[in-house]
């Protein structure tokens, strides 16, 4: 079995709904939630002239290969009216392979450990609430360090109805 992590983001719409709707996608097509983030409310990173995210992380344990996985979640993006019109743009959903096991890969279609997640809070803060010990494959430092030494400084506060 394979453990996978994903980073999940919605600015767009319902957006706590989007996030329930993106697990509900994976666990029916992938695999076994394990665990999930608080879900957190987060400005917009990249692109700051759009609405605040909700971002969240889960880990799921599934068979399926990372392709498989890439190609799982752009089909429940697609299915949400996800559209890739614009670079950091607005979405409803946002789907991001952070980790697949302990694998590096690096494909035209598949870049795993996902190359931003250490300069990204909205990323590292729920990430460490769940696995702070989780220790990157290439950078060989744990979410936790990674964190600490992260200079974003977007605002990223946990969001009332998100548990």
């Amino acid at each position: 079995m394979n453990f996978v992590i994903f980073s999940l983001g919605s600015n767009m719409g319902n957006r706590l709904a989007y996030l329930n709707l993106a697990i509900k996608g994976l666990e029916n097509q992938l695999g076994d939630l394990l665990i999930k983030s608080n879900v957190f409310e987060t400005e917009a990173w990249g692109n700051k002239a759009q609405t605040s995210f909700l971002n969240q992380v889960v880990v799921f344990q599934t068979n399926k290969k990372p392709e498989a996985c890439l190609n799982i979640l752009q089909s429940i993006e697609k299915e949400q009216q996800r559209k890739r019109n614009e670079h950091w743009g607005p979405r409803t959903l946002d789907i991001d392979i952070l980790f697949f096991n302990q694998e590096i890969i690096n494909t035209h279609r598949l870049i795993i450990p996902h190359p931003f997640l250490e300069k990204r809070l909205f990323v590292l803060l729920p990430l460490s609430q769940i696995l702070a010990d989780f220790v990157h494959p290439k950078l060989q430092k744990n979410i936790l360090q990674l964190l600490q030494e992260c200079k974003d400084n977007t605002q990223v506060e946990k969001h009332i109805n998100g548990i």
